[in-house]
């Protein structure tokens, strides 16, 4: 029989694990995580699912954060974001001496406005990487003004314009972060340039090998160590190509390479290159260069 899974399912109950006062607002709370007891309910902490949205600023994270398969990295970024159904463990718990603040709203409380529907627009939630964002003193007092603002509408009376005004500020709150996240892949560019680097070594072996399969997204991110959503905007920061643009490109010119060395065909090309049927080969190679393949190869008779 499978152990059941610890799942964290509202606001109250994530207030009640880590032994805090009742929230204000049964959906939304911002949470000093000075105050926060882990030792209680040690166990749960270790591995557990979070059905909620949450950001987070946090500093003396000592212990190990896993997020999916992933370890997080706080050596220099402060600020997380998850979001609902992932699976969180921590390790040794008792080197947790953590300060910061943590805002967390549980998913109806956005049910029917818009932000429901553009907040999956909002690439970061799918990152899952290894590295913490990095904020400056600017931006970090940006977001806990924003945790602030949230906090002080909990406190007030709840009346019909409560839910607006607070989902307006998480949009704004998300908003900040995309930017900040862009502007990381943007001053960290040695590191963008290293991701390239290795990606076009992948891609390379990728098809020297004779797999005879077109390589995803997926297994050039699992090869870094990245998630696909974060390897692609990370590209499209850096060179306006998403991943899967640039394995097209490489696949491109391994297909160029093949119709002007070699005497086979373009149907087996395309079997080479991983595709089941050359009519697809056929387009994608027409569509990226305005040529058959046949065409091209006979520019080379």
């Amino acid at each position: 029989m499978e152990s059941k899974i610890n799942t964290i399912n509202s606001v109250t109950q994530y207030h009640k694990l880590c032994v805090l006062t009742m929230p204000l607002h049964p959906l939304v709370s911002v949470v000093n995580m000075a105050e926060i007891d882990f030792f209680l309910h040690e166990e749960f902490w270790k591995h557990y699912v979070n059905n909620l949205y949450t950001i987070s600023i946090k500093r003396g994270m000592n212990s190990k954060l896993i997020y999916g398969q992933t370890d997080f990295d706080f050596d220099e970024g402060v600020l997380v974001v998850t979001s609902p159904k992932q699976v969180i463990s921590i390790e040794k718990l008792e080197d947790i001496k953590l300060t910061g603040y943590k805002f967390i709203f549980h998913p109806d409380f956005i049910k029917g406005s818009s932000l429901s529907k553009s907040i999956h627009q909002y690439g970061f939630f799918a990152y899952n990487n290894n590295k913490a964002l990095f904020l400056s003193e600017k931006e970090e007092q940006i977001i806990l003004n924003l945790f602030s603002s949230i906090e002080q509408e909990c406190q007030n009376n709840i009346d019909q314009f409560s839910q607006d005004v607070m989902i307006a500020n998480i949009e704004l709150l998300l908003v900040h972060i995309d930017r900040y996240y862009n502007r990381q892949f943007i001053t960290r560019k040695n590191i963008s340039n290293d991701t390239l680097s290795k990606m076009e070594e992948i891609l390379n072996e990728y098809f020297k090998s004779e797999i005879n399969q077109l390589p995803t997204v997926q297994h050039v991110a699992d090869q870094l160590n990245l998630t696909p959503t974060y390897l692609s905007d990370l590209l499209k920061n850096l060179t306006g190509l998403t991943a899967q643009q640039h394995i097209h490109e490489k696949m491109i010119a391994k297909a160029k390479e093949l119709l002007s060395t070699t005497n086979l065909s373009v149907s087996e090309i395309a079997f080479q290159l991983g595709f089941e049927y050359p009519q697809s080969f056929n387009k994608l190679f027409k569509k990226k260069t305005d040529l058959t393949p046949l065409e091209f190869k006979q520019t080379f008779n």
